[in-house]
Parts: C-alpha cells; sequence; structure tokens
C-alpha cells in the first residue's frame, strides 16, 4: 500500500509532550533542593558558557525571544544573570552573575542526581541510545522547520 495513503501511526508530538512533561518533573523535584526549575538551569549553564546576545541564547535554547525573557526575568531578579548592552543600543548581552556562577555548581549537583536516577531506570546503554535518536531526530527535522518560516 502506498505510504500516503496509510493511516498516519499514532501522535509522536503528543508522545513526545507527554514525556518532556514528565522528564521536567523528574528534574525540577532536584531543582527544588536548590531553588531553581529545570528551564533556570538550562538557561544558567549555557550563560556560564559565554555572554550571548539574547536572540542567541534563545536559538541556542531552541526558544523564541519572549520566552526567554520571560525566563530570564525570575534570573535577572534573584542576581543570577545580569543584561548589558551589546554593540547596537538595542541588543541586550545575557551575562552571568558570580551568584549565578555559585547556583550553577549547587544546581549541578541536583541535576547529576535526576539524571543518575534516570539513567539507573532505563540503563545507560538505554539513555545513550536515546540521546543519539533525538539528536538524529532533530538534525533531520530542522530543515522542516526551516522550510516552514520562509513561507509567507
Amino acid at each position: 500500500m502506498n505510504e500516503l495513503l496509510e493511516k498516519p501511526l499514532a501522535c509522536t508530538c503528543f508522545r513526545l509532550r507527554k514525556l518532556t512533561r514528565a522528564m521536567s518533573r523528574l528534574y525540577d523535584q532536584q531543582m527544588a533542593t536548590v531553588g531553581l526549575k529545570t528551564t533556570q538551569y538550562s538557561v544558567l549553564v549555557n550563560a556560564a558558557r559565554e555572554a550571548l546576545p539574547v536572540a542567541d541564547l534563545a536559538e541556542l535554547l531552541g526558544l523564541d525571544r519572549t520566552t526567554l525573557t520571560r525566563n530570564l526575568k525570575p534570573l535577572i531578579d534573584a542576581g543570577l544573570v545580569a543584561l548589558h548592552s551589546g554593540a547596537d543600543s538595542r541588543q541586550r548581552i545575557v551575562t552571568i552573575t558570580a551568584a549565578g556562577r555559585a547556583k550553577v555548581k549547587l544546581a549541578y549537583v541536583a541535576w547529576s542526581r535526576a539524571q543518575t536516577e534516570f539513567e539507573t531506570l532505563l540503563g545507560r546503554d538505554a539513555v545513550r541510545a536515546l540521546n543519539q535518536q533525538l539528536d538524529t531526530t532533530m538534525i533531520q527535522l530542522t530543515p522542516l522547520l526551516e522550510d516552514a518560516s520562509d513561507e509567507p
């Protein structure tokens, strides 16, 4: 039978969203011990690697700028990151503070607990295979996302 005529499989998007919500709960349980959410930890870790314009950090994290700006506010209020002017007066550079670096060190321990819990549950080989499949899928999906953004 022609693939186009076959009924689609169960909704992958729904299954992935359900899985990511469950994974977020697992990691958020550990992150709560240091007063962060998993999303905030991701922002801090990436800001710690290098100071980046908001647009570049948003792209790196796979977020739109408005979502990142909303996620930055509590981190700025807590003194963990700061926004500085860039070369262009409209550009804002996300920079981690000393308090932010200290929080990343504490949060890494919490992240490690969540990661170890997951690896123990599934097994390291299964997690490695899952990560590889996720990376491969993202690479294959990216051109479709770029094509869609070119449409009027």
